[in-house]
């Protein structure tokens, strides 16, 4: 019978006595007696592990010795690791499956979410932003363009009103047939621009109150020679609320909406306001225009040169 076959048939005592004697043999650098070969080797280490146990008071018996040596020379109770391989690697990502495993769930349970709000979320936003953006310019717009112009038509009482809504019309119609939303916006605009100028129903004054000027005059950059002359009004509704309108600024050639404005005069109709203010303090003829719902422009009761500024 071989020492292998001894082993598995001895009791489990015995098998551990022997396991213990390869412990003490591994640890015990003393006792291995490496500089010795062969069956004297053998004889020392024996003798030597027989004096160890004795020192512990535990008497093992001189073939539970040898079977222990034997063992440690031909490596039963020593663990031999696996070569390097794929197998072993993946026998190593096995065990160590506590330690990466959540991470490589969670950043799974990402990707899957990520993947599934792409599809189900951002894909069908965008579907119905391009169907919004569809659908408004190819029916919703066109119809606000043409109820607008229509309510130009029926409540103008200028010609010119009619034409430029009309030109702004098929200007922004051929706009949305052409997927341009931006040219389109910018007729809509517009179209809604001399609709609110024709319901606009106010009157124009001079300022007259303290803190604030009633008229100023300048030199114009383009020529210190010459000089403006400007009243500073405001328009009036007949609730009696100052409007902010749009004013082109003919220093800057931008429009500002502003509560105030200069409008610029002739001299003697500068003069003939501020004689009028002189008087009493009052500006007795301070009304100087009016804007009647229906026409664009303002009637001036006095001559004007069309320009005005926003800043002085």
């Amino acid at each position: 019978m071989s020492a292998d076959n001894k082993l598995d048939a001895a009791p489990l005592s015995e098998v551990m006595l022997a396991m213990d004697v390869v412990d003490t043999l591994r640890y015990r650098q003393d006792l291995a007696l490496r500089e010795i070969k062969g069956g004297e080797r053998k004889s020392r280490m024996i003798e030597r592990l027989r004096t160890v146990y004795a020192e512990q008071g535990i008497k093992v018996p001189d073939r539970i010795l040898l079977e222990g040596v034997e063992a440690l020379e031909e490596g039963r109770f020593s663990y031999e690791p696996a070569p390097a391989g794929f197998s072993r690697t993946l026998a190593q990502l096995y065990v160590s499956r506590s330690k990466w495993a959540k991470w490589v769930v969670g950043g799974g349970l990402a990707v899957f979410l990520s993947i599934s709000a792409y599809f189900f979320a951002y894909i069908p936003y965008q579907q119905n932003q391009l169907e919004t953006a569809r659908i408004e310019l190819a029916e919703e717009m066109p119809a606000q363009m043409q109820e607008i112009f229509q309510t130009i038509f029926n409540e103008t009482k200028v010609q010119t009103a009619v034409t430029s809504a009309r030109a702004l019309l098929k200007r922004g119609q051929s706009a949305a047939r052409e997927g341009d939303r931006l040219e389109a916006q910018d007729a809509l605009a517009g179209l809604t621009d001399i609709r609110d100028q024709l319901r606009a129903n106010y009157s124009l004054r001079v300022v007259n109150r303290d803190g604030v000027q009633s008229g100023f005059w300048t030199f114009p950059e383009i020529n210190r020679d010459a000089t403006n002359y400007y009243i500073v009004v405001e328009a009036v509704d007949d609730d009696g609320d100052i409007l902010k309108l749009p004013i082109a600024n003919e220093e800057t050639g931008q429009i500002e909406t502003v509560a105030l404005w200069g409008l610029r005069v002739p001299e003697f109709v500068y003069n003939s306001v501020g004689a009028d203010k002189r008087d009493d303090g009052i500006i007795q003829r301070n009304i100087v225009g009016q804007k009647e719902a229906g026409f664009l422009e303002i009637n001036y009761a006095i001559p004007v040169t069309g320009g005005a500024v926003t800043r002085w």
